[in-house]
């Protein structure tokens, strides 16, 4: 991806500069089911660390792809939704969703010989 000059070499480039991170798009596909407080975000995307979360919400937050609605109640009240923009976004990604859906048990296989190419010691290594 060169966006030095501000051209993509294709639109799958565009759409990463905005999805880049492991977790946005698990952000969007729930965010595009309604809108979620923070504690209802944080159960159904599961393995993500706080810090990152939140990471990701502001970058989503900046760039337009979702509102951010702060109650100022105590305890905090926040909750998240998809702007219009977002909600584009999220239309695009249903068709992915979709593949994943359906090729869940090839997807599964993948990670299992990738498991067995790294070895038992896969993980003293990284």
């Amino acid at each position: 991806m060169d966006t030095t000059n501000g051209a993509f070499t294709c639109g799958l480039d565009a759409a990463l500069v905005v999805l880049g991170g492991k977790w946005k798009p698990l952000i969007l596909f729930h965010l595009a089911h309604g809108t979620r407080r923070y504690g209802e975000l944080r159960r159904a995307i599961g393995h993500v660390s706080d810090k990152v979360l939140i990471q990701q919400l502001k970058e989503l937050q900046a760039d337009g792809i979702i509102d951010r609605l702060d109650y100022g109640e105590i305890p905090p009240k926040v909750e998240y939704s998809l702007t219009a923009f977002g909600r584009t976004l999220g239309k695009a990604l249903a068709p992915l969703c979709e593949w994943g859906t359906k090729y869940s048990s090839n997807v599964e296989a993948i990670i299992e010989r990738r498991k067995v190419a790294e070895g038992p010691h896969a993980a003293w290594k990284r």
